[in-house]
């Protein structure tokens, strides 16, 4: 099936009525400009925060999360090990996308800037340089066509490349953990990088760049998911042979549980592949993938951080997992049939407009745009907190929204 086919005629009728991107309203209820709106408040919020007053501001350093029992952002230093780096500077540039701001976009330019160090260093870190360098570097080029943000993604995707292990199939997510994990171990996190890998094949990158991300989503594909279409978090195959050693837990409740956000990275990263392969298998698959997550999920469409967890209802949510997956759909919904694709379309509603309620967005109280987000709950970390790539993701399902995908 042709990417969006399904967009003309019915299929395009439907679209329409649930969205105006023109007016910014959905099926008469949900204002996404008034969303936007409120992020871009909040953007602003946060820059005068890191102003740091007659000091100006340090663009190294980046918002990483706001504990629940907090009001201010604790920042991170923009290094090679801090995996989150690169999505405050995305969302300066999707806020720059919403309201063409040359104020904005000055700021997302600076704290962009300030990740080029890492595109240098070979072999990659680790797998997180998709998060790092795609989220930051890939939507300023994709706003501006600046060809420095371009060189430093091409070189950022070679990096990345040198983790790959053609016995295994796959990228090598943590280096520093082969001896205690036992091997060669790729996270289901991994599935977003491949974005970068695709993206440099085509703009003038090495098209072997290409074959890796496919050969890691086929591995990926075979080896890191049960029966029911669930996924283990970390897949360890043996670092010489390449044989598949077993399947894992590091964040989630258990080996067997489903953990919510390693089920959304799945979720959006075969959406990804789809869209860069056409090949109709990762349509099938990951529709398996995502109906498994939504059949689990409470009324609110905003999932507890383990599927299961024994105290649930009283477990935490994970918004940044719901933000994930909100928009995937969005783009999901427009490669499947019709009667599938408004399905997962008003899925993606029901967890935005959850998401943007007095709930789950922060409002006055924090300078983030949402609460209750979960990052490593076995290692006690951020947990009931406002996190940065929550953000960065329901901003970037906001603006999916109102451009219609």
């Amino acid at each position: 099936m042709k990417a969006r086919n399904w967009l003309m005629g019915v299929g395009l009728a439907m679209l329409a009525a649930c969205t105006d991107s023109n007016s910014g309203t959905t099926s008469g209820q949900f204002d996404v400009d008034k969303v936007l709106a409120y992020c871009d408040t909040q953007v602003r919020r946060t820059l005068d925060e890191l102003s740091r007053g007659d000091e100006g501001t340090d663009y190294t350093m980046m918002p990483r999360n706001i504990p629940d029992s907090t009001s201010h952002w604790y920042c991170s230093k923009a290094t090679k090990e801090e995996w989150c780096a690169g999505f405050w500077p995305g969302i300066l540039w999707y806020d720059y996308e919403y309201t063409k701001d040359p104020v904005i976009k000055a700021e997302a330019e600076r704290f962009t800037d300030a990740l080029e160090s890492i595109s240098h260093i070979t072999p990659a870190y680790d797998h997180d340089l998709g998060f790092l360098m795609f989220c930051s570097y890939g939507n300023g080029y994709r706003l501006t066509h600046n060809e420095a943000y371009r060189e430093v993604i091409l070189r950022s995707a070679d990096a990345l490349a040198e983790l790959f292990n053609p016995k295994a199939g796959t990228i090598l997510s943590w280096p520093r953990n082969v001896e205690m994990l036992g091997g060669h171990n790729t996270i289901m996190d991994n599935m977003i990088n491949l974005e970068m890998l695709f993206w440099a094949s085509k703009n003038g990158g090495d098209k072997n760049l290409y074959d890796i991300a496919v050969s890691h989503a086929d591995t990926t594909m075979k080896y890191h998911f049960r029966p029911d279409y669930t996924s283990y978090h970390v897949a360890v195959y043996d670092s010489v042979t390449g044989h598949f050693i077993k399947g894992m837990t590091h964040q989630g409740y258990s080996d067997s549980s489903m953990w919510a956000r390693g089920q959304a990275w799945a979720i959006y990263g075969y959406t990804v592949v789809y869209r860069e392969t056409q090949d109709p298998k990762y349509l099938d698959f990951v529709q398996r993938v995502t109906d498994v997550y939504l059949k689990r999920l409470p009324d609110d469409y905003i999932p507890y951080w383990d599927f299961d967890d024994p105290a649930i209802p009283y477990a935490p949510r994970d918004a940044s997992a719901a933000c994930v997956v909100a928009s995937a759909l969005l783009e999901l919904s427009g490669y499947v049939s019709p009667e599938k694709g408004s399905t997962y379309r008003e899925a993606a509603l029901r967890m935005l407009e959850s998401l943007s309620s007095d709930k789950y967005q922060c409002g006055k109280q924090k300078p983030a745009f949402l609460l209750h987000s979960t990052g490593h709950y076995p290692n006690g970390s951020e947990i009931d907190a406002s996190i940065i790539y929550a953000d960065y993701y329901y901003i970037e399902a906001l603006l999916r929204l109102k451009r219609g995908i």
